[in-house]
């Protein structure tokens, strides 16, 4: 009950505020309501897409390191797989127990010549070491840094249980520290390996290829300014969930004993709602990739766009009123001097306002006023006449469907009468006028398809071409797009009549009428109806356009009682139904030809065949 009270009050608050109090609040909250609405999707948009965006960054970033990484993993795939060309060498890593001194010494100057031919394919390796089944290290380095053989085996010996049952020999370790090395220097490394196995398939060796992880994914400036931006990491892993490599201990911003002390923990799949994590894999599986952007930085980016926006709300806020308080008084004023004035006619004293007004809807309401009572005069008079004229045609295609099964009937039997007499040629002419009779009778609907009033116009030039020994020529190039369009009925007949009667001036000169349409620009159809007859003189021509032309003037006028009956079937009655059916758009104009001939240009809307099936099924 309270909440109703209150409304009640408002709405009572609402409906006694003046004019210009309603116009100005009305225009106020008409402005503000969609400006924070339209902020608030802004915002909320441009939050989303500042998340998108960088999501669709570290997409393509992680889609790039893919690229490099599957890269990485394939050139390094075949450099450890070109040892295996040596084939003896090999064989004797698997049984140098049972090789002399000699061949002991010659195996180890080969393998040596082996390793270096293997770091010139890779500029990159600085440290190659190769472990033979009997434990003997042989290793090669750019470097002053040498490898402690025993150190070397205890860390060659997890390996090898590691990925000795594997599928694939070739395999990238985790990321570790440099303990086997005799300096024990800082930093870490990681390796990329390969289980050597002899032609026998006898396990012979491991080949080992020690890597600063800067050489797996290098820096390009692009990513470390989207870093600082967004914040962003790389973390790469192994199949074995170790990790491999991560960008902040490349960049510098972690060190490498902390990435080393809690590598699992990034490389642990986890649902972290503080970020957003983008995951993808070498083609082989080999390396795994994980790239992270902290929620917390795209915050800071979206209070910022919050902040603006409030401020932009509320500058347009005070923007608005100013402009809505103008609006409001200006629209209002006129209105107050044409109320002074009403009440001062009330009172019996009938002074104008002044005569000076806007030139707008307020300026021009003292000059409708005065023309109010003859618009609405002349518009019932002219809506008056439309309706009769509407009735007039309906009464007429009632009239032209009075019992047409009959008619036919009729025309049948005197067919068949006349072919009993063996006369072919007046049965053919009362068969073709009954088609005729059909197609003009047979249709419920005042629209039908122009294909239907071309089969009419057809069967009319078949009666006159019996009649004339075969004058006439018709020629339709018209698409079938257009063709089963709707158009009112007898539009084309009566037209190519007149070619006829008006075009054809004796037997030496027959006549060729063609029947031509197209669309417009604006998607309406334009029919030519061209005859290469007697053409028309300039005078008669100037007369037709002038009759067309009125056809705006009187399409609301009745009929003449003493118009001839033919006349409501020439041009001027078909462009007065256009009028009427479609509008002043469309028209019916006359051209004349070069030398001979007439051409007759309709134009009518596209309405489709929705018309004609209207007719075909009765509604």
């Amino acid at each position: 009950m309270g909440n109703n009270r209150w409304t009640q009050r408002v709405v009572v608050v609402i409906r006694n505020m003046k004019f210009q109090n309603k116009l100005m609040f009305g225009y106020l909250l008409a402005c503000v309501i969609p400006l924070i609405s339209v902020s608030v999707i802004i915002f909320n948009q441009s939050a989303a897409g500042l998340e998108d965006s960088s999501e669709e960054f570290a997409s393509l970033y992680t889609s790039q390191i893919r690229t490099t990484l599957n890269q990485f993993v394939e050139e390094y795939d075949k450099v450890t797989k070109s040892v295996l060309v040596e084939n003896g060498l090999i064989y004797n890593l698997a049984g140098e127990q049972n090789l002399s001194m000699e061949e002991l010494i010659n195996q180890k100057i080969a393998v040596q010549r082996l390793m270096m031919r293997v770091t010139w394919l890779k500029s990159d390796i600085s440290t190659l070491m190769l472990v033979s089944r009997d434990n003997n290290v042989y290793q090669y380095t750019t470097t002053t840094s040498r490898v402690n053989e025993n150190a070397l085996l205890s860390q060659a010996k997890v390996w090898n249980e590691r990925y000795r049952n594997t599928e694939d020999p070739f395999f990238i370790t985790g990321l570790h520290d440099r303990s086997y090395y005799e300096d024990k220097g800082k930093g870490a490394v990681v390796t990329v390996g390969r289980l050597l196995f002899s032609s026998d398939g006898a396990y012979a060796g491991l080949l080992l290829i020690d890597l600063d992880p800067f050489i797996l994914l290098q820096l390009d400036p692009d990513f470390v300014l989207a870093r600082d931006k967004y914040g962003m990491s790389v973390i790469i892993s192994n199949r074995q969930k170790e990790i491999v490599y991560h960008s902040d201990a490349a960049s510098g911003r972690m060190t490498w004993e902390r990435t080393l002390e809690f590598g699992a923990d990034f490389v642990k799949d986890r649902e972290d709602k503080d970020r957003i994590i983008l995951t993808g894999t070498t083609i082989e599986g080999d390396l795994n990739i994980k790239t992270e952007i902290p929620r917390s930085r795209l915050l800071q980016k979206i209070n910022r766009i919050k902040g603006v926006t409030v401020i932009v709300i509320l500058l347009s806020c005070v923007i608005i009123a100013l402009i809505s308080f103008g609006l409001s008084y200006t629209i209002t004023r006129p209105i107050k001097a044409l109320r002074r004035s009403m009440k001062q006619a009330e009172a019996g004293q009938y002074l104008p306002l002044e005569r000076e007004q806007a030139n707008d809807e307020i300026g021009s309401l003292v000059y409708s006023y005065n023309k109010m009572i003859i618009t609405i005069r002349t518009l019932i008079e002219e809506v008056y006449l439309a309706e009769i004229k509407q009735r007039q045609a309906k009464l007429l295609a009632l009239q032209n469907q009075i019992n047409p099964h009959m008619l036919y009937n009729t025309l049948e039997s005197i067919r068949m009468k006349v072919l009993a007499k063996d006369d072919e040629e007046s049965a053919g002419m009362i068969m073709i006028l009954a088609r005729m009779f059909r197609l003009a009778l047979g249709k419920g609907s005042k629209y039908h398809t122009i294909q239907h009033e071309l089969a009419y116009t057809a069967n009319y030039m078949q009666l006159q071409n019996i009649r004339f020994d075969n004058m006439f020529s018709l020629s339709v190039r018209i698409p079938e797009e257009i063709q089963h369009c709707t158009i009112i009925p007898l539009v084309f007949q009566p037209i190519v009549e007149n070619s006829i009667n008006h075009g054809f001036m004796d037997y030496s000169h027959p006549i060729s009428i063609v029947i031509e349409g197209d669309w417009t620009d604006e998607g309406e159809i334009i029919i030519r109806i061209r005859d290469n007859g007697a053409g028309i003189s300039e005078e008669k021509q100037e007369e037709l356009l002038a009759m067309l032309e009125h056809v705006v003037l009187d399409k609301y006028k009745l009929e003449e009682d003493n118009e001839s009956e033919n006349s409501g079937l020439g041009l001027k009655n078909i462009a007065e139904r256009i009028k009427l059916h479609y509008g002043d758009k469309y028209y019916l104009t006359i051209r004349s030809g070069v030398d001979r001939g007439t051409t007759v240009e309709i134009c009518i809307p596209n309405l489709g065949d929705k018309y004609a099936k209207r007719g075909r099924h009765g509604e």
